[in-house]
């Protein structure tokens, strides 16, 4: 079930992730856990966390995943200027360490097949730069998911991947953005029909759209 804003234990974690209190993290996977939104000692094959630009998505699913360290940090970003170097740098230090990272900007589904038949946890940050940087390389979209689809399907390693929903505002008025949009939206609907457990994050407060096969 889908518990209510008042006892969602999900709702508690804005509050405690950066905390540094083990036992108050700990108290709210205990919660989630028996609330069935996921086990306190595994992650679903496949979790999707979503949401806007500067949501809190990313730190969210950190927190998922580095609880299994040592875990895998899949990173899709390219540092192609001084403003997405210093969010590569911010993503880094907030990492500290506690993850391997592999870079790979195009080849997801092949680093995925490559990283993902242990046990380690996989978070990949994320599929928007991803389906950017494929957009900009000139690779065939359609082709490229389709990998990406067969290698999810393949894993023994649970995967968290990080998407953001560009679909929410206005439409673009360049058909560059509009196809951008429309892929986009098609690739967070295919991952999420394979992931066990969506949550959308809006303003630091994580909403479960899905849990369950």
């Amino acid at each position: 079930k889908t518990p209510s804003q008042e006892t969602s234990p999900l709702l508690l974690f804005d509050k405690f992730l950066g905390e540094g209190d083990s036992l108050l993290f700990d108290a709210a996977f205990s919660t989630a856990s028996s609330e069935g939104i996921f086990e306190r000692d595994t992650l679903p094959a496949v979790t999707l966390v979503l949401g806007g630009v500067r949501s809190g998505k990313s730190r969210f699913a950190q927190s998922l995943v580095e609880r299994f360290a040592p875990a895998i940090y899949l990173a899709t970003a390219e540092a192609v200027d001084d403003e997405m170097a210093e969010r590569i740098r911010e993503h880094q230090v907030r990492r500290d360490g506690r993850f391997e990272t592999v870079e790979e900007p195009l080849a997801l589904g092949a680093a995925l097949a490559e990283h993902g038949q242990g046990e380690r946890p996989i978070l990949v940050d994320c599929l928007t730069l991803w389906l950017s940087n494929l957009m900009q390389a000139g690779r065939d979209i359609e082709a490229e998911f389709a990998e990406l689809d067969r290698a999810v399907a393949a894993l023994t390693a649970p995967v968290v991947f990080v998407s953001n929903e560009v679909g929410l505002g206005i439409v673009p008025d360049n058909a560059l953005a509009r196809e951008f949009r429309d892929h986009a939206g098609r690739l967070n609907q295919r991952i999420a029909a394979q992931a066990r457990l969506v949550i959308f994050i809006a303003a630091g407060l994580p909403l479960v759209l899905k849990n369950g096969s």
